[in-house]
């Protein structure tokens, strides 16, 4: 992985952020030719830009929404990794137009100055809760997913490899719900969770990162890579279920799971009745 790194033009969206800054740390041991950082975090950025003085490493101010500034950035670049999102679930509730406006027009923003500038590769970082998504946030992210799919297949004459990733809950990371499990555990519980059938993976930020840049070597285009999840090991400890919202199954789609053959495919159409329920919807739009 260092070789693939190595020499490479690199440009790192979300920089400021948890995952975005162990990336840019580890890719920049890799002995990249130059690493380009974007956040809006003024601060953040401050620090970033004094902890890489001195190094092929630039800082920018810039917002994903700014599809001009991302194509400035975007000039010479070999592999974008785009990090930059909005992440927790509550706020994007209660902030649904914001989140389209950057986890759905700004992937947009970054596949066309991707296109724009010949970039190599792009690749985007999703979440578990991009699995049948019940909320903004995750929905907002398998629509991110959606969007670089397409990409990869729609764009003409593109010699951008387009590709997406997975990794679950970051254990240290901000906005995590993980500090307040540990915050839980450390008074002696309970933990509260909203659904007894409810499973988190996690993840250390440095397993984030590495999954995310072991992603982009072996993209080969329109992919959706789902990185190992890690199950953390707590003491036995009580769980509380302060007003359950769901009773949602399991709705993970395994690569083990047996497609329906053509002969099952038929009596599962026969038994629900799918074609007469079809046809008779046409007959009456057509009365």
């Amino acid at each position: 992985m260092k070789k693939f790194y190595r020499n490479k033009k690199i440009l790192i969206t979300g920089a400021a952020g948890t995952v975005g800054r162990e990336i840019a740390r580890q890719v920049s041991s890799f002995g990249p030719a130059e690493l380009r950082l974007m956040d809006n975090n003024e601060s953040e950025m401050f620090f970033l830009m004094e902890e890489y003085k001195n190094k092929n490493t630039y800082c920018f101010l810039g917002d994903i929404r700014d599809r001009d500034k991302l194509e400035k950035l975007s000039k010479d670049i070999d592999i974008i990794i785009h990090s930059a999102a909005f992440k927790h679930v509550i706020l994007s509730e209660y902030n649904p137009f914001d989140v389209v406006q950057t986890n759905i027009i700004g992937v947009e923003n970054v596949i066309k100055a991707a296109t724009a500038c010949n970039v190599k590769r792009l690749l985007f970082t999703s979440s578990d809760k991009a699995v049948n998504p019940t909320n903004v946030m995750g929905t907002s992210k398998l629509m991110g997913e959606r969007l670089i799919t397409a990409a990869n297949a729609l764009i003409k004459d593109s010699k951008t490899i387009f590709s997406s990733t997975r990794f679950g809950n970051v254990l240290g990371s901000r906005g995590s719900v993980v500090p307040l499990f540990m915050k839980q555990i450390r008074n002696g519980g309970p933990v509260t969770i909203t659904d007894k059938k409810m499973t988190r993976f996690v993840m250390t930020i440095e397993e984030a990162a590495r999954s995310v840049l072991q992603s982009v070597p072996i993209a080969k285009g329109g992919e959706v890579v789902v990185t190992p999840a890690f199950k953390s090991i707590y003491q036995s400890i009580g769980c509380k279920y302060p007003g359950i919202i769901s009773q949602s199954q399991k709705s993970y789609i395994s690569h083990k799971e047996k497609p329906l053959s053509k002969e099952e495919l038929q009596r599962y159409l026969v038994k629900n009745s799918v074609l007469e329920n079809y046809e008779e919807c046409f007959c009456k739009g057509a009365d």
